[in-house]
């Protein structure tokens, strides 16, 4: 069933992961997309492949979205190809873990480029470029619902992403945009599992109701129904994905 109407969705850092699974999804469920990505050239236009395959619009465009001028030129780009951007998914991130001690000046500043920044610059282009009654759904991490050493500064970086989303939902509103947060608990990706022991990633899939980890799909599914014109009245929230772990 096409419950999004034909949308034209732009999903970021999507070449993979999270992001490649809530494209597919999205465009099961009849929307148009652009697919971000910043180095996965051939993993995005994999996705874009998959997505054309089954009869669905898709593109591939680049872009840092740390960096501002690209990133308005992904959203002129979208435009120019699509003639319009109905729904913003900001879901590029990275996630470094080290004890707060630890951590590098290089370390912070790419964290806090990549997760707050580049979250900054698409709100910023989607004030004036996402059209009119549209949708964005920013990507936090039920981490900072948490207390895990090693966690302190993505955690700081996804907490500046929630207080972004409250803020600029009240900013959108009068043009009918909604804006929210989802907040994914551990994943089955090569983002959360890299450098994890399996005993590791079993004693987090023990802390949830399920006793087990989620998996893309999972995530998926919610950002497909709150990019949908069912969820507008849902607005400035943070909502975990978590299997009941925070």
């Amino acid at each position: 069933m096409s419950t999004l109407n034909n949308k034209v969705i732009l999903v970021t850092g999507a070449s993979r992961g999270i992001g490649a699974e809530v494209a597919r999804e999205l465009a099961n469920a009849g929307a148009k997309i652009i697919v971000n990505y910043a180095g996965g050239k051939v993993e995005a236009e994999q996705v874009v492949a998959e997505i054309r395959a089954k009869g669905g619009e898709a593109i591939a465009l680049q872009a840092d979205i740390s960096r501002s001028a690209d990133v308005t030129k992904l959203f002129d780009d979208s435009i120019a190809h699509f003639g319009r951007i109905d729904v913003l998914v900001n879901n590029a991130g990275i996630m470094i873990t080290k004890l707060l001690r630890d951590t590098t000046d290089e370390e912070f500043t790419r964290q806090f480029d990549i997760n707050v920044r580049g979250t900054f610059n698409t709100l910023r282009e989607a004030a004036t470029k996402l059209a009119d009654k549209g949708t964005i759904i920013n990507f936090s991490s039920s981490t900072t619902r948490m207390l895990l050493p090693g966690y302190a500064t993505y955690v700081a970086s996804k907490g500046a992403v929630e207080q972004m989303t409250r803020v600029f939902a009240k900013e959108m509103g009068s043009r009918g945009i909604n804006v929210n947060a989802v907040l994914p608990g551990p994943v089955n990706t090569e983002l959360f599992t890299k450098g994890k022991s399996e005993e590791m990633i079993g004693r987090l899939a023990a802390l949830n109701a399920f006793n087990r980890i989620g998996e893309p799909a999972d995530i998926a599914k919610v950002v497909v129904f709150l990019a949908g014109d069912d969820a507008k009245w849902i607005s400035g929230q943070t909502i975990g994905i978590n299997g009941a772990l925070a």
